[in-house]
């Protein structure tokens, strides 16, 4: 917005003592009134409250204030409220401008009370100069597929189907198994609940066979993937060949896998009683574990800086369940370990019950590992440091179980590049936010449950699945898709084509395309890149990497950012 006065509103926010308690925020509020093109300044307790929104209100009305500039928290949590405000008010909302006082000066420089308040200020000036030179922008929608792609048909994969299904949404439940159900098919028992895995398994599998809505494909992989929310194409590989689908809306649900110790270690493979966690739960489904009046258990094998450095979270509560099937045999167990993870207190109950019925259990450190020979009388020989007697032991027994943690699948690596989405440090699948978007990929439209992001048991699995359908349910429902006017856009006059922007995307949102130019008689056709306003999230990326400065960016233009630039290199007086 180029016509009229420039009138700038400028509003910051005390937050309790989370910045008033550093920042002189009355003093800022009276260096911003004498700021060019400002025209209304005030200072708010809560300015995200109702009665500091209402206070914006009021003043875009009172002042008719065509840019408003908010000092405050963070953005990423409160940009969005503001913005929606602005327009309440009659304002574009990219005529808002965002100031972190909080976490870049209060938090930062809690013992320099003066440079904080006059960075917060250093701040606002900078902000005040781009937000003269902020335009209103107009967002896109497009419409969405109403249907659903949901890779991974174990008990998250199943019941993210059936939910999205019941809300009338046509599903494709891809499953690379030749049976539903995932891990869920090897547990002997669950903790959770008395009910057995088999009769979870064989009623959730029923009712998405059953379903009209959901199409299951078994045996089958996912080959490709190409499009944005609301518009994806996937290749499907089956047995009988590939299948093309089209989905709004995507779910990874693909699970997890367990980790194989290393030959020998503990004497895995060396010694025949000498087994993992997921193959005693084999042998107990199956009836085929051998008479045994002892058994040694010892965690954290191949987990946290052994193998791989994260805890897996749920081991110790698997084995803890396995360990109490045991002592009801009146088998005596002994447990290993390096600190029991139980979180809540149904696992907490758990392992007080474990205590109860005489599990013991003897605490180990990574430097001084247990160690596993076969004794004299053919038994197995367990030796360990016990820390509170301050002597190595050694323990007969006749089986280890050793708890491994669940490592990633094979192709997770291999499935995140198709679907342009990330994978964590440890080879998991990342979610866009921990806290604000917990089943969200950073890219929009894909979302994610169950082991896939990390290892959880039943009940977690189920509660993540149903809050993935339900986000993936909202472009569905609202059958159209808006995206927020920060994309990129190219130049096609500046353009040389060298296809640089289109290598360093993260979002696979640029590509080059033909283009025909008319040169008097001659007509010539070359490459000019070409930027999707839906996959763009504006992260600039290409801004920086084009040669020729071909691409700029809506709402952070080389003009805005230099204007702030420019002001941050000045004196405050």
């Amino acid at each position: 917005m180029r016509e009229g006065e420039l009138r700038i509103g400028v509003f910051v926010c005390h937050c309790g003592v989370n910045i008033g308690g550093i920042v002189d925020v009355e003093a800022v509020v009276e260096y911003a009134k004498a700021l060019p093109g400002v025209v209304h300044a005030e200072r708010n307790l809560y300015t995200c409250s109702s009665e500091g929104l209402s206070r914006i209100r009021a003043a875009i009305k009172e002042h008719n204030l065509n840019r408003v500039v908010v000092a405050a928290c963070t953005p990423r949590t409160h940009a969005p409220l503001f913005q929606k405000v602005c327009e309440e008010a009659g304002l574009n909302k990219y005529l808002f401008e965002f100031v972190n006082i909080r976490e870049q000066c209060s938090w930062v420089h809690t013992h320099e009370k003066e440079r904080a308040t006059r960075k917060a200020m250093d701040l606002v000036r900078m902000a005040v100069a781009k937000a003269a030179l902020l335009e209103p922008q107009e967002e896109l929608s497009f419409e969405v597929t109403p249907s659903a792609l949901v890779i991974g048909g174990g008990v998250a994969g199943m019941t993210a189907a059936l939910n999205l299904a019941s809300q009338g949404f046509d599903v494709y439940l891809v499953e690379r198994e030749k049976e539903l159900g995932g891990r869920l098919r090897t547990l002997a028992s669950l903790y959770q609940t008395e009910e057995t895995p088999e009769k979870i398994i064989q009623k959730l599998v029923k009712e998405v066979e059953g379903n009209k809505k959901i199409q299951v494909f078994q045996g089958a992989t996912i080959k490709s993937v190409s499009g944005y929310i609301g518009n994806y194409d996937v290749l499907v590989s089956t047995e009988g060949g590939d299948i093309a689908l089209k989905a709004g809306v995507i779910i990874v649900a693909t699970g997890a896998s367990v980790y194989e110790p290393p030959t020998g270690l503990y004497g895995y493979r060396k010694y025949e009683n000498v087994i993992t966690l997921a193959e005693l739960e084999q042998r107990l489904k199956e009836g085929q574990l051998p008479e045994v009046r002892d058994v040694v258990f010892i965690h954290c094998v191949g987990a946290r800086g052994q193998d791989k450095s994260y805890c897996s979270r749920i081991c110790c509560a698997a084995s803890i369940k396995n360990a109490l099937r045991l002592r009801r045999r009146g088998v005596n167990v002994t447990i290993l370990h390096r600190g029991v993870t139980m979180p809540g207190l149904e696992k907490e109950r758990l392992y007080n019950e474990a205590r109860g019925r005489g599990v013991i259990f003897v605490r180990y450190e990574l430097e001084r590992l247990p160690s596993v020979q076969r004794s004299e009388n053919g038994r197995l020989e367990v030796t360990f440091y016990h820390e509170d007697l301050s002597v190595e032991l050694k323990l007969e027994t006749d089986m280890v179980v050793l708890v491994t943690p669940m490592v990633p699948n094979d192709d997770a690596k291999e499935l995140s590049t198709m679907l342009k989405v990330s994978l964590g440090a440890d080879g998991f699948f990342l979610e866009a936010h921990v806290k604000l978007r917990p089943v969200d990929f950073a890219t929009d439209g894909i979302f994610l449950c169950g082991a896939a992001h990390f290892p959880k048991d039943v009940a977690e699995s189920v509660a993540q699945a149903l809050s993935a359908a339900a986000r993936a349910s909202i472009p569905l429902s609202r059958g159209y898709v808006v995206a927020e006017a920060i994309s990129s856009v190219v130049d096609e006059k500046r353009c040389i084509g060298c296809g640089r922007c289109v290598e360093i995307c993260p979002y696979g949102a640029i590509a080059l395309r033909d283009v025909t130019l008319q040169l008097g008689e001659v007509v010539l056709v070359t490459k000019k890149s070409h930027i999707n306003p839906v996959l763009c999230k504006g992260c600039g990326t290409c801004v920086a990497v084009c040669p020729v400065g071909a691409i700029d960016q809506r709402n952070f233009t080389f003009e805005q950012i230099i204007a702030a630039l420019r002001e941050a290199t000045t004196t405050v007086t």
